[in-house]
Order: C-alpha cells, then sequence, then structure tokens
C-alpha cells in the first residue's frame, strides 16, 4: 500500500489494525476486475448469475432476512453538540459513536478480503463533485459502487494529483446482527461508518449516507444543496428544454416521473423527456446567478415491486442487461419477478428468503407469502435509460427552472399550485407532507409530515436547513419558481381523479410555460392555480366537475392543516426561522377569509 496520499494510507492501515482482514485489495474499476469479483461471489453463493442469454450481465442476490430496508433507529448523527443534529435525527456523540462501532468491527474482517473503492459522487474533477473512499468487506457492495458512481483508477488519480480531502466510509458486514447493526454520520469529521448491515441503503456509502446526510451538512458550510430530488429536463416542440428537480416522499412516483414518456395526446406536440436523475440533486448558484444541479449518483437503486411497462417502461427497457436484482422472485429459468412487475405470475420460484415458492401460499397468520420482497431492489446503470440527458457528465449539470414538491393527499392539496415567491415557496416544502399507504407501516392515511422529502436524510439542524434554503434564494437573480403537486387526490367515492402517470405531463407542461411567463394563472388563498382551460387535455377525458374538484380548495381541511402544521413546529422551538413563522400567519389569515 504505497500511494501517494499520505492521509489515505494512514486511515486504511488504521482501519485495517481494527478490522484485520486476511488482504487488501485496490479496486480499479476494469471488467476484468469485475468479472473476476463475480466469479469469486457465485462460488460462495453471495450472488447467483442469472439467464445471460435472456438478461445479459445480470446478477441476482438475497439479503439477511432482518436486513431488507434502511434501518433508520439505528440511523445516527454524530456532532459534538445535539443541538447541532437538531430534532429530527438521532444523536450520538462522536466519541460515543466511535467507541460503540470500534466494538463491533473489532476483528470483524477475519478471513475476509478488505476492498478499497475510490469513487467520485458527480463527474470526475467538476467543482460540483465530491470524492469518497469506501472500505468494504462485501463483493456485493464492491459491484453496486460500480454501478452507483463513478469509480476506480480515475478517481484515485485525481484524489492523489490534488491530494485533496475525501469523506472517509468504512463498512463492515460484521455478523449481519440486527442489535450488532450502526450506520453513523461524523459531519464533523466527514466520515461514515456503517457495520452490521448488508443491505444497498445502509452500505452503499455514496448514497443517502454521503450524497445526503454528509452532503447537506458540507453544503451548508460551503454554500451549496444536496437534496433528495429527481431532475429532469422537458423538450418542447421549439426544442426548448426546461429543467425541473422534483422532491416527493417514498410511494409518490418520483422515479416513474423522472422517465415519463409523453401521453398520445401531447405526442403530437413532439415532446421529450430527458432524465438526469431519479433520487439526489446537487445544486449550485453559477457565475450567472442561476441554480445549476447535477445528479451525483451514476445509476438506479429503485423498487422492483410494481415497476412494470405502464408504469415506467423505459425502466424495464433499462433492466434488460448490467442490471444486479436484490430480494426479487428468481424463476426456475434463471430469469426474475416481483409483484406488480411484468408478464403472467410464474408457478414456482425461490422466494427473496432462498425458499420453494408457488402461488396462494399463505403464513401462519393467514396473510399471502410474496415472492419478492416489497421493498425488493434493483441496481442498474443511469447510462442504459432510453432517455437518459447527454448532460449527465457535464460539469455544470443543467439549469433548474422549477423545484416542485409533493405528497399524496386524498383531499387536501390541489392537482397543482405555485407559490408567490421563493419565500412562500420555502413554506410549501417545509411543510410537505404525505399520506400513508397501506404498503406503509403505520396507520392508513395518517399525515406524515416530510420537509423537502429530507427528513431522514438532513445531516443536521432542520431549522438551520429551513434557514439555508431561505439565504440561498436571496442570492439567486432569478431564484427557480416553487411549486406543489398532487396526484393522488380522491373523489368522494375514494377513486383518484387524476390518472397520473404520462398525463402528469400535462401538469409539467403549465408548470414549465409559468417559468417562462407563457401562460397566466389564478391567485388563491394558497397560491397561484391555472385558469380553466390552461391544462392541454387533448386525448384526457375526465368526467364533468373533475377538474373543478381537483382545484377545489376546502376551507374545512385547510383549517385542520394549519393545526397539524403548528404542531410540526414546535418541535423546531426558536430554530424554526422566524419567515417560516410569518408565512404561517399569512396562511392563516388568507384561509380565514375563504
Amino acid at each position: 500500500m504505497n500511494r501517494k496520499h499520505k492521509g489515505l494510507n494512514k486511515w486504511i492501515k488504521e482501519c485495517a489494525t481494527l478490522c484485520q482482514p486476511d488482504k487488501i485489495v485496490w479496486i480499479n474499476g476494469s471488467e476484468e476486475e469485475k468479472n473476476q469479483l463475480e466469479k469469486e461471489a457465485f462460488k460462495t453463493g453471495e450472488l447467483i448469475q442469472l439467464n445471460q442469454k435472456k438478461m445479459p450481465g445480470c446478477v441476482y442476490h438475497n439479503t439477511a432476512v432482518n436486513d431488507v430496508a434502511r434501518t433508520e433507529k439505528l440511523t445516527f448523527i454524530c456532532t459534538k453538540n445535539k443541538r447541532d443534529a437538531g430534532p429530527t435525527n438521532n444523536w450520538m456523540t462522536p466519541k460515543e459513536g466511535y467507541n460503540k462501532a470500534a466494538e463491533i468491527f473489532k476483528g470483524s474482517m477475519k478471513g475476509r478480503t478488505m476492498y478499497v473503492i475510490p469513487f467520485s459522487m458527480g463527474p470526475v474533477g467538476s467543482p460540483f463533485s465530491k470524492i469518497g473512499v469506501e472500505l468494504t468487506d462485501s463483493i456485493y457492495v464492491v459491484l453496486n459502487m460500480r454501478i452507483m458512481t463513478r469509480m476506480g483508477k480515475e478517481v484515485l488519480d485525481r484524489l492523489e494529483k490534488t491530494n485533496g480531502d475525501f469523506t472517509k466510509c468504512l463498512h463492515g458486514k460484521a455478523e449481519l446482527d440486527i442489535n450488532r447493526r450502526l450506520i453513523l454520520h461524523f459531519p464533523e469529521d466527514n466520515t461514515i461508518w456503517s457495520v452490521g448491515s448488508g443491505y444497498g441503503g445502509n452500505v452503499l456509502l455514496g448514497k443517502k449516507c454521503l450524497a445526503l446526510r454528509i452532503a447537506s451538512a458540507l453544503g451548508k458550510k460551503e454554500g451549496w444543496m444536496a437534496e433528495h430530488m429527481l431532475i429532469m429536463g422537458i423538450e418542447d416542440p421549439s426544442g426548448y428544454i426546461g429543467y425541473i428537480a422534483a422532491a416527493f416522499p417514498s410511494a409518490c412516483g418520483k422515479t416513474n416521473l423522472a422517465m415519463l414518456i409523453p401521453p398520445e395526446g401531447l405526442k403530437r406536440k413532439g415532446y421529450r423527456i430527458w432524465t438526469v436523475g431519479d433520487d439526489i440533486a446537487w445544486m449550485r448558484i453559477d457565475s450567472d446567478g442561476k441554480l445549476w444541479a447535477i445528479n451525483p449518483e451514476n445509476g438506479l437503486f429503485g423498487v422492483g415491486p410494481g415497476t412494470n411497462a405502464k408504469t415506467n417502461l423505459n425502466m424495464m427497457e433499462a433492466l434488460k442487461k448490467d442490471t444486479i436484482f436484490t430480494n426479487v422472485l428468481l424463476k426456475p429459468d434463471k430469469t426474475v419477478w416481483w409483484e406488480g412487475g411484468d408478464g403472467s405470475q410464474p408457478r414456482s420460484g425461490m422466494d427473496w428468503q432462498g425458499r420453494p415458492w408457488k402461488p396462494g401460499q399463505v403464513d401462519e397468520h393467514g396473510q399471502p407469502v410474496t415472492g419478492a420482497h416489497p421493498n425488493a431492489r434493483f441496481t442498474v446503470p443511469i447510462k442504459n435509460v432510453p432517455c437518459i440527458t447527454n448532460r449527465l457528465d457535464h460539469h455544470h449539470g443543467v439549469p433548474i427552472s422549477a423545484i416542485v414538491f409533493g405528497g399524496r393527499r386524498a383531499k387536501l392539496a390541489p392537482l397543482v399550485y405555485e407559490s408567490f415567491d421563493w419565500q412562500h415557496g420555502v413554506f410549501v416544502g417545509a411543510t410537505m407532507a404525505s399520506e400513508r399507504t397501506a404498503a406503509q407501516f403505520g396507520k392508513v392515511g395518517e399525515v406524515r409530515r416530510d420537509p423537502m422529502a429530507m427528513l431522514p436524510f438532513c445531516g443536521y439542524n432542520m431549522g438551520d436547513y429551513f434557514k439555508h434554503w431561505l439565504k440561498k434564494g436571496k442570492k439567486m437573480s432569478p431564484a427557480p419558481k416553487v411549486f406543489h403537486v398532487n396526484w393522488f387526490k380522491k373523489d368522494e367515492n375514494d377513486k383518484f381523479m387524476w390518472p397520473g402517470f404520462s398525463d402528469n405531463l400535462r401538469v409539467l407542461e403549465w408548470i414549465i410555460d409559468r417559468c417562462r411567463d407563457q401562460v397566466s394563472a389564478k391567485k388563491t388563498a394558497i397560491g397561484y392555480i391555472p385558469n380553466e382551460g390552461d391544462l392541454d387535455m387533448t386525448g384526457l377525458k375526465l368526467p364533468k366537475g373533475t377538474m373543478k374538484k381537483l382545484f377545489a380548495i376546502n376551507k374545512a381541511a385547510w383549517r385542520d392543516e394549519l393545526v397539524s402544521i403548528a404542531e410540526f413546529f414546535k418541535k423546531f422551538g426558536q430554530d424554526l426561522p422566524k419567515e417560516l413563522r410569518a408565512e404561517y400567519k399569512a396562511l392563516e389569515k388568507r384561509i380565514a377569509k375563504l
């Protein structure tokens, strides 16, 4: 281990002393290396090779039964002062965090290999990008990081050339014991430690850990923004491309929107969608005063169940090659399937726990046994997506015209509304919420506040995070317009009124036209909504009166919402910015006049 970067050498030596691997392997990112790692994983059963004729380059993996999702209760922000972590994060002191995790890491890699993965979040060398190095004892992690990030020799060369700082990421599977599992973030040390898990969201440390929790803290310090947002370009018939960044809580169709296919009624206009990213946006104010964004990732880590040719044809095309499938059903012909996917239900297979499976099986409580886990995943190179932008590797990214927030609100929010200005837009984002679905843990219909969809991912005090948003808006000229959408409004029979999916482009068209001052809007108590007839409904026939219901603003529902927002804001105490208190009072007055 004689690399030029002294800080890197010293850190790896310390981690190796702690974890005691049998050997250390530096990852260079070559095809030969990938093939060798896969062969090793096939031998041990860590991976299963899928049908190479039908699914070239694809492999299959099962996680431990108790290790199938992010474990938020075991995820901590470790800062010297509790206030710096804020009321929405689990907190631990750095000293306690290092001591607790070190006790689990100690000797955990005996008999194993420690892999050194140099990786870049964002194009290598871009002023937007950050370099990390992940140490891991998992081939599965190495192969996933190969897809999700730019990694290998080019990144290491860049790090050594600049002798710069890097995020120190240590991961170990240890015993995969949920009682000995911790995901720790040390923003003051630019360090992440994850031990006791093999699930992607806990162990692909470039993803939520670095790209959101650590990056949000770095962004506050350095003057940029790390956000849980898709980025997409909407190209109109003239060739103009308007780019939006959009934040939605889980189960709100973020990935489907990022790769939307225009509906038949709008195809005649010649619209095209360009996918920049489906999950994370890093945004900076450039020299032109505008907000520019990159997708720091190089792949997609998506949920299988519910993904099919109707909900996301572009994704189904992407999954045909070079994909890692996790916790889906393995069919006898070595292809895969999941509930809500394409094709008929197979007659048999191996379920996500590695057990023989047949349709109609029930557990001891009489509940159906699914072939795939509800959070079954795929990891796929973003360049496989047919509608991928040609600006993915552009070092400045794309200019953002609009920021869009949204959630599932059966009775409250209209189909779309625009905030009055940036400050009001921050209030809209800070108060955004979604109602639980049957697929989520908790009471169905319960409202969960998830500011900017960042509640589990903000790496510092969320009161300061809101202040950061307010401050950045004052420095942009002009700031993007801010919108809120709700694809999930229901009628009196509990049926969705808006068809969603491709037809969401009708709303995005209005949003982009608003950003270009090409269409007017109607002022309401909550923001600006489209005038009647301003959404292009060509090819879409809704029952009479539906559009009126989609834009109705119910005074009683909004008064209840104000009570809920006040309760949520209480948890921030004196850290809640005065601007958001002022926006609350202004909304209260406008609702009272309805």
